[in-house]
């Protein structure tokens, strides 16, 4: 008899031992979560870069971490690199280089940026790639301006001068719209138009594309600009 009370007080114990550890489990896993959440909600982001627009600073393929929590203590500069929502459709996001902050005079002659009338260097991984200059009378990409930026907006640009969408086009940038300053690439792989899709049921295609992405990793990681700094 007392064997038996032994083994169901071991019993129960071993429950209760057993239901407070996934208690213990299930809150770590819940307040993992919120932080998680929180994280990301207020401090930092990833985002996937799905343009050439700020090449080759940032290449289609790039996956960026951005700073959320900056621009709370802090107003953008020129030349931070900064992720905003897109003015004329509130469910895209954007990434791009402010080139003027308010106050500044901005004015494009020839591709050349001049901002208070000074010739602006063009960043460091930036560049041109048509030769040709249009004329006013048909885009603002190559002539712009001079325009001083309003008070709490910013002038935006790719980096990739002749092919971005951005404040040339669509004007200055609001304050409100800015979600944060890109920090540096954590992932990077070349575009494959040969990916396998993923559409429903979901789960076979998702092998699909998992298994064609392991094999074919080595031939799109790009290993050198992993955590490299923007």
């Amino acid at each position: 008899m007392t064997t038996d009370v032994q083994t169901i007080q071991t019993t129960r114990l071993t429950r209760q031992w057993r239901g407070n550890h996934i208690k213990e489990y299930i809150e770590a896993i819940l307040i993992a979560i919120v932080i998680a959440v929180i994280l990301r909600m207020f401090v930092i982001q990833a985002y996937y870069v799905n343009s050439g627009s700020m090449e080759d600073t940032l290449m289609e393929g790039d996956f960026v971490f951005v700073n959320k929590f900056v621009y709370h203590f802090s107003e953008p500069n020129v030349g931070d690199i900064i992720v905003f929502e897109y003015p004329l459709n509130p469910t895209k996001d954007f990434i791009k280089r402010i080139a003027a902050v308010p106050g500044q005079m901005i004015e494009i002659r020839d591709k050349i940026l001049y901002i208070d009338g000074v010739l602006a260097k063009l960043p460091y991984g930036g560049k041109f790639s048509d030769p040709e200059v249009i004329p006013d009378i048909f885009s603002s990409r190559d002539n712009f301006g001079p325009f001083q930026v309003p008070a709490g907006q910013y002038f935006v640009l790719g980096d990739n001068r002749d092919d971005s969408q951005d404040s040339r086009f669509w004007g200055f940038l609001d304050r409100k719209l800015v979600k944060g300053k890109a920090l540096f690439i954590y992932w990077s792989w070349a575009p494959d138009k040969n990916s396998p899709a993923i559409e429903p049921p979901y789960i076979f295609d998702a092998i699909g594309w998992l298994y064609y992405n392991i094999v074919n990793l080595p031939n799109r990681l790009r290993l050198g600009r992993l955590f490299h700094s923007v």
